[in-house]
């Protein structure tokens, strides 16, 4: 706490938000006194929030008793003094503290989303090997939407006039919410956010945010910190910012696209490259682990229903884990670059997938490729999404679920209770969305059927 200590009293802080992810990727905690964080070293929190759904409430009683102590004891949260992050929105001076979980034992808790991302990094770490991830982060802004049944529809920006069609990379169009990103930028820097480039992506009202490349764990501290922040903006101009990978009918998806390559711990050269320059076998194994492990840990990429209204023919989103070089019609796309950076842009995941459990997942997937020496099939030429489907994606929630419940892979590299608990969680959430009555329901079948 030496150095954490310094830091809050340094920038005058009189509040700590104390946060842990939960499956989601919800921030959840407490909001104590400096003084009473300082004395306390961390916080306490009962071990149900990790098994909380999206709608704030809990998995049956059958997982949750398998998983958890029936008592619903806490767990202790430690503060990691390299995850804090001065809140710039707030009226008191305020931290947020990202925590790392354990039971009473000093043991990771193995449900937490953050512990997973460690679990994976540690096998990395064992080989000798580093991971080195860039997301890039699709999103809408938005009206505020107070009728969960009416249509999201774009804001009126700087002109007074709401963005109608496609304005893919339009400086103009993106110009529309200067004051905005202004603030978001001004805000990310505060905080140490590395973010890089704001492109106007295809979607009306839709942007990308770019991270520069980096520590697998920060950025997805840094992810997970920037989707608050955003939101937060955002608010501040009367509009919203979601993460949603599908919010608007006909408009394109919101993914979190996933730049990977992995180096060599000690001397930082890029293991995917060979000493004269050209592709390794770490490289195409890496790719075939991609390639065979997506599918059984898909739920961690595209973790809801909505999740899966972005992969449809024809669109920008691929439908399939092909493999080629500048090709964004693959699943997994290898951008042209120099040898020292080589690396693998993992396309699949859904802008609303949990930021530690994305990177965990895709990280695990060229881990096992790598290790067991995993075949990638032939790279395509030309559009994959039309060309062939030899390895294709469950489309469905429900599917997603039901293959990985069956992943050996995912039990043994991930843990039992995790991927027991996630699963609950997530069919938690699929059975409270098969409750609801949609619109399209009502409109085409109330009165004809």
């Amino acid at each position: 706490m030496k150095k954490l200590t310094a830091y809050l009293k340094e920038q005058k802080i009189t509040e700590v938000e104390c946060v842990i992810s939960d499956m989601t990727g919800i921030a959840r905690g407490k909001i104590a006194p400096v003084g009473k964080f300082i004395d306390e070293k961390g916080m306490r929190m009962p071990e149900s929030v990790l098994l909380q759904t999206v709608t704030g409430d809990y998995v049956e009683d059958e997982p949750y008793d398998a998983l958890l102590d029936k008592a619903d004891i806490d767990f202790i949260c430690v503060p990691d003094e390299n995850a804090v992050f001065k809140l710039p929105w707030t009226i008191e001076a305020t931290a947020q503290v990202i925590h790392d979980t354990f039971d009473k034992m000093g043991n990771p808790i193995e449900l937490s989303p953050r512990n997973v991302l460690k679990k994976v990094l540690k096998l990395y770490d064992d080989k000798g090997w580093k991971p080195v991830v860039a997301p890039e982060m699709e999103f809408y802004l938005t009206r505020r939407n107070e009728d969960p049944d009416q249509a999201l529809i774009p804001p009126v920006g700087r002109s007074g006039r709401q963005e109608s069609g496609r304005q893919s990379f339009s400086i103009d169009a993106a110009n529309e919410y200067d004051p905005l990103f202004e603030d978001m930028y001004d805000w990310c820097e505060i905080q140490g956010l590395d973010i890089d480039t704001l492109i106007h992506e295809e979607g009306t009202a839709q942007m990308e945010i770019n991270f520069s490349h980096g520590d697998a764990l920060s950025l997805a501290d840094q992810v997970f910190v920037f989707k608050r922040t955003l939101r937060e903006a955002a608010l501040k101009h009367n509009v919203c910012a979601t993460f949603m990978a599908k919010p608007v009918a006909d408009e394109p998806g919101s993914a979190m696209h996933l730049h990977q390559s992995i180096v060599d711990s000690k001397t930082g050269k890029n293991i995917f490259s060979l000493e004269n320059g050209t592709k390794g076998p770490l490289f195409y194994s890496y790719i075939g682990g991609l390639q065979k492990y997506i599918p059984e840990l898909l739920p961690l990429l595209a973790p809801t229903v909505n999740s899966f209204r972005r992969f449809l023919p024809g669109t920008s989103a691929p439908i399939n884990l092909e493999w080629g070089e500048e090709n964004r019609t693959c699943g997994l796309r290898i951008p042209e670059s120099s040898p020292q950076n080589l690396r693998v842009e993992n396309r699949i995941a859904g802008a609303d997938a949990n930021s530690y459990l994305c990177i965990a997942a895709s990280l695990l997937a060229g881990y096992i490729g790598m290790v067991d020496d995993v075949k990638p099939s032939t790279p395509v030429q030309g559009r994959a999404n039309e060309s062939r489907q030899s390895i294709s994606l469950p489309l469905t929630l429900e599917e997603a679920l039901a293959v990985m419940s069956e992943s050996t892979a995912c039990r043994e590299y991930l843990g039992q209770a995790f991927t027991t608990g996630y699963i609950a969680v997530k069919q938690a959430d699929l059975a409270s969305y098969k409750r609801v009555i949609s619109s399209w329901e009502r409109e085409f079948l109330l009165l004809t059927v």
